[in-house]
């Protein structure tokens, strides 16, 4: 066989892959991509706990009817969100959850959909605590007309919405285009970090609260207080989202969970 037919086979094998995704299904960009989401979803639902010793390329290789390369790849990206670390002669092994990047988007998607997800959702509620109060007052002084119109349009939007998923849309831009008009350089790459955990919890909140309307007119009330440029008006109305948004996860816990 010529060195050209070689190449031109193993080209269309890895093309033919690449439309494969884990357990001979249609996939989406990569198998490794498909591989490694399904692997990193089993972690962070706890089906290999910290310090686990996960099963062998060869295994995975058999058990998505994959090649042994794409779960190479697969491995090498959950280290490089430190699920796992990879020895000599030991293999995979799940690092501590205190090592895990929570901020990267695939690793809150796992965390959003676990068995966990009240503590995944009381966890987003904090940081907004700790971030959303003192940036929606910042952005109040400091915003600018164009971002003054981003921040309307998006919560004119909310009011709009006739589906879940375009509500929860407009709800995220609303939040990260308030982040962004507080004018620090720090929240701008943050805003992008977080914009999974804003879409997870939105989407929850919305599905289970049992007043959009008073929701809307929570939000109708940031936006004015910043259109107004009302720095500690702004930031009441924050807390008092928040605490709305409190009702709503606590309302809907399982009794274990309350």
């Amino acid at each position: 066989m010529s060195q050209t037919t070689s190449k031109r086979k193993a080209t269309a094998a890895q093309a033919a892959e690449s439309r494969t995704g884990a357990g001979g299904r249609a996939g989406g960009a990569s198998v490794h991509a498909s591989v490694a989401n399904e692997i990193g979803s089993r972690i962070v639902r706890g089906d290999y706990p910290p310090g686990s010793i996960l099963p062998n390329e060869a295994q995975w290789s058999q058990t998505f009817n994959v090649s042994r390369s794409a779960v190479r790849e697969a491995i090498k990206m959950l280290m490089a969100k430190s699920l796992l670390a990879s020895r000599p002669k030991v293999g995979s092994r799940v690092e501590p959850r205190e090592r895990w990047n929570l901020l990267d988007r695939d690793v809150l998607a796992w965390y959003a959909t676990s068995p966990g997800r009240e503590t995944f959702m009381r966890t987003v509620q904090e940081f907004r605590y700790i971030i959303e109060p003192e940036a929606t007052a910042f952005a109040a002084v400091r915003r600018s007309d164009e971002q003054m119109a981003e921040i309307s349009k998006a919560c004119q939007d909310m009011g709009a919405a006739t589906s879940l998923e375009a509500r929860t849309e407009a709800d995220t831009r609303f939040h990260l285009a308030i982040l962004r008009a507080a004018g620090n350089d720090l929240l701008v790459p943050l805003g992008v970090l977080i914009e999974s955990a804003f879409d997870h919890l939105f989407r929850y909140v919305t599905r289970e609260g049992d007043d959009l309307d008073h929701a809307q007119k929570l939000h109708e009330a940031i936006e004015r207080n910043i259109r107004l440029r009302r720095p500690d008006a702004a930031r009441n109305a924050v807390r008092r989202l928040l605490s709305n948004t409190d009702r709503i996860i606590g309302a809907n816990q399982a009794p274990s969970d309350a």
